[in-house]
């Protein structure tokens, strides 16, 4: 079933994140699609270090008569939490973008960006480099997963190496962001094809998988787990 939250908010004209559960390809999921008029923020440290949880953003949010509408995982992280790759909040650069292939599926090139500017891109990260954008907030992540309409070409539709996945896909008007979290085991081409068959996005980005979590009160979702790195979430008034 359909369940879908909105409600026009008073910060910036925008409006709570709309989250509904979907079913593509036999394989259920989660949305939470984000307009660009809606205040999404990356969150990964306070006067007290690493966040590491929604609860701990969300307490940091009250001070200021603010709430977590939605929020998830937003990138890899070392064992201290901090950012695997670039990772820009409130137009600060606090790590660096990395541009070369390695281990892991942060190495398996191409990767990419997430780019909160007056809109949103997901951008391979070479071409990140080469253009330089303006983001206000920005984590970089891997793989990508949908490039300019494309699958990730060393996806293979076979694979059996599955799991929880979560990402995030972008409109071609860069107006729209969709953050989406499988309920199943699925591989990273099935992941894909969500994103660009399912969704109709033309650009996509992996976030995680091992530690894919979801916040999501609407309907009424708090994924636990170990601490996290970088969190990305819509912000309202409390």
């Amino acid at each position: 079933m359909l369940r879908w939250v909105i409600f026009l908010g008073l910060l910036g004209g925008g409006a709570e994140a709309a989250c509904r559960d979907m079913t593509f390809e036999a394989v259920s999921y989660t949305l939470c699609e984000v307009s660009a008029r809606d205040d999404l923020r990356l969150f990964h440290a306070g006067p007290d270090g690493a966040f590491g949880s929604f609860v701990a953003v969300d307490d940091a949010l009250a001070a200021q008569g603010l709430r977590l509408d939605f929020a998830m995982n937003a990138g890899m992280f070392h064992h201290d939490l901090a950012p695997v790759g670039l990772y820009i909040e409130n137009g600060i650069t606090t790590a660096g973008l990395v541009t070369q292939a390695g281990p892991g599926n942060f190495g398996l090139l191409p990767n990419g960006v997430f780019c909160i500017g007056d809109g949103f891109r997901v951008i391979e990260s070479l071409s990140y480099q080469a253009e330089a954008p303006v983001c206000r907030y920005a984590t970089q992540s891997g793989p990508m997963l949908v490039i300019d309409g494309a699958l990730h070409p060393k996806f293979l539709a076979d694979s059996d190496s599955v799991y929880l996945r979560n990402g995030v896909g972008v409109s071609a008007d860069g107006q729209r962001a969709v953050f989406a979290i499988s309920n199943a085991a699925v591989n990273f081409h099935s992941f894909a094809r969500l994103f660009r068959d399912g969704l109709g996005l033309p650009d996509a980005l992996y976030l995680d998988g091992s530690i894919s979590r979801l916040y999501a009160p609407a309907l009424q979702r708090h994924d636990g787990g170990f601490p996290m790195g970088p969190i990305v979430g819509v912000v309202v008034p409390r």
